[in-house]
């Protein structure tokens, strides 16, 4: 039993951690889909008391950073980490035990943010925690601090996360998978990355900000003392609108993956495809500020961030009309997967032109903080994101678990989705122009709110439905599900060649010869690899340049975790945290980065084994 326990904790595949990162990150979703519903039940009718002001404020607080740091980039990296290594033909991602303390670094930051709120020290300034109101004056105790740390642990683990991908796509991919054969959602998954690295060191530095003005009163952000109140607004918006295409190109990747498989055909315009998903990556960092319009800022400055947010429609536009003519002519698969594909184009192209009225100055001020912005992230969020989302999970459910959902059960949880989508989203932008603002807990009768909030409401729940019916295919079809077989779609990117779920240590190399490796022709298998060894070949053409050995499991990455989460904790409440904390991260790497048996070298070149054969060379 310990053997099998010290297994399952220290395993390093990235199929286990990757599930990992999938399925905590959708019971997160489900944490934070609930909050929903206690909003939505405390705005039905007005005055309503299902819950006092103060609760009110640490639910919708924690609800918006459940879904942005704890659910969304998680899962889209937890698919990353899935799949990207299968697509590409590689045995495992590039450093596995970083991939395993990034999951444990990312579920002890869930953990304790759950944990705080249940404990009523949840945070209470909302997902952004603008200051002066999250600073000492105005928000004593330690709810901020909670939301500070919970920045940090997240974007912790995302920065690992990213590095791994990264190195995993431009050094083992399976020879011959030059970069203009990747798949579409590797190429998302790359950007993305990419997105993260530049975009997540803003906000944790911020936050660190924040909570160094909390605890040993530094005065960053208070400007009675030379501080910056709108630094902290630009600090973290340069990551928080990034953050909105990091959540959604990986969105984007999965939608063409299920147009070509259930068009049959290839994507029209793979070119235009990458190169709009890089120009988005680039143009996601030149369009924070109209987050804060409102805050007084020069008019020419707000011209130009105005221009920069309207030009990114552009890329998108250039994705949607290469899907269109993908489907075009075709006689697609009408599945489950292509339905969410369907609500997603209706959707997010809602959300798209409410965000092109939104950059515009006068109506951005006229409908600032109202619920017209909050109908708009929610089309942007979960039309843009979350269908194509469940798109993908039905499409590769077949390949993680070996057996197929049910298609019934698959289309009414599309219906009932975008359903309950619509009718809680769409009435909210009335609302918002109508004049309800946003992170209220109650209003008058005399406002005239009342009915579209109770129609915004029973949408919650129909939504909230789907959700479930979606929930209950997937754990019937774990246990009575058809098998799936290799290739149920008949797709043509290379994790459909392998058994379902895939295999880890008997993992074939392949050869590849196109960019759609399932439909050209057999694939060709490296030979002589060892169990443990993989392939690591260029950056550009993927020619083969050595061997590596596979990092074998550890449990050293958990420890690690725990000691990180101490540190991170601990400097919540006294500053001597960081270097006792520090120590014991500092005792952990040690022990995982030890050096292993001489003889035994990490990677073996044809350099290094002619001098090994000659004598020249010690390790």
């Amino acid at each position: 039993m310990m053997s099998r326990a010290r297994a399952w904790l220290g395993t390093t595949e990235h199929t286990a951690i990757g599930a990992r990162f999938i399925t905590t990150a959708l019971i997160f979703f489900l944490l934070g889909g609930l909050l929903a519903l206690v909003m939505r039940l405390q705005l039905a009718v007005p005055l309503a008391n299902v819950v006092g002001p103060d609760t009110y404020n640490q639910v919708f607080t924690t609800h918006g950073s459940t879904m942005m740091f704890l659910f969304a980039v998680p899962v889209m990296q937890g698919l990353g980490l899935y799949f990207v290594p299968l697509m590409v033909g590689a045995r495992n991602t590039a450093f596995p035990r970083l991939a395993a303390y990034c999951y444990w670094v990312y579920l002890c930051g869930g953990l304790f943010l759950i944990v705080s709120f249940l404990s009523n020290t949840g945070p209470d300034t909302g997902w952004f925690a603008y200051v002066p109101l999250s600073g000492p004056e105005y928000s004593p105790g330690k709810r901020v601090d909670v939301w500070a740390q919970v920045v940090t642990f997240t974007e912790l683990s995302a920065l690992g996360v990213a590095v791994n991908v990264i190195v995993t796509v431009f050094k083992h991919k399976a020879p011959g998978m030059s970069l203009d054969r990747l798949p579409i959602f590797v190429w998302a998954s790359l950007v993305t990355a990419f997105m993260v690295v530049f975009a997540m060191p803003a906000v944790m530095i911020g936050s660190s900000c924040l909570a160094l003005d909390r605890l040993v009163a530094t005065h960053f952000f208070n400007p009675a003392e030379g501080g910056d109140a709108l630094l902290w607004q630009h600090m973290f918006w340069f990551f928080g609108h990034p953050e909105v295409y990091i959540i959604f190109l990986p969105a984007l990747g999965m939608v063409s993956e299920i147009v070509v498989s259930c068009t049959g055909r290839t994507l029209f315009g793979y070119v235009p495809v990458v190169l709009a998903n890089v120009g988005t990556a680039i143009m996601a960092f030149g369009l924070w500020v109209h987050h804060m319009f409102a805050t007084g800022l020069p008019q020419l400055g707000a011209s130009f961030f105005t221009g920069a947010s309207i030009l990114i429609a552009i890329p998108t536009g250039v994705q949607f009309f290469c899907w269109i003519a993908t489907i075009w002519g075709s006689r697609p698969e009408f599945n489950a997967s292509f339905w969410f594909v369907l609500a997603f184009f209706a959707t997010f192209l809602v959300g798209g032109l409410s965000g092109v009225m939104l950059a515009s100055v006068p109506l951005d001020l006229q409908v600032h903080d109202t619920f017209f912005v909050v109908a708009h992230l929610h089309y942007v969020l979960i039309g843009g994101a979350v269908f194509p989302l469940f798109g993908g999970l039905v499409h590769w459910f077949p390949k993680i678990t070996g057996r197929r959902l049910d298609e019934r059960l698959g289309k009414l949880s599309v219906a009932l989705v975008f359903t309950g989508f619509n009718v809680t989203f769409f009435p909210q932008h009335v609302l918002g122009l109508h004049g309800m603002p946003r992170r209220v807990y109650t209003y008058l009768p005399e406002s005239g709110w009342g009915t579209w909030n109770m129609v915004s409401t029973v949408g919650a729940f129909v939504l909230g439905l789907g959700v479930l019916v979606l929930l209950a295919n997937i754990a019937v079809s774990l246990r009575a599900g058809a098998p799936a077989g290799r290739d149920p779609w008949r797709s043509p990117s290379l994790e459909w060649a392998l058994d379902s779920p895939p295999p880890f240590r008997t993992r074939p190399t392949f050869v590849v010869s196109s960019a759609y490796p399932m439909w050209n022709g057999e694939l060709g298998q490296v030979t002589g690899l060892a169990p443990n060894e993989q392939l690591v070949t260029r950056a550009v053409d993927a020619e083969p340049d050595h061997k590596t050995k596979i990092p074998g499991p550890t449990i050293l990455p958990l420890f690690a975790a725990l000691a990180t989460t101490a540190l991170i904790i601990a400097c919540i409440f006294t500053p001597w945290g960081l270097p006792i904390g520090g120590a014991a991260v500092g005792s952990t790497l040690v022990a995982w980065f030890w050096p292993g048996r001489r003889g035994t070298p990490s990677f073996e070149t044809l350099d290094r084994r002619r001098a090994e054969a000659t004598g020249s060379f010690s390790a």
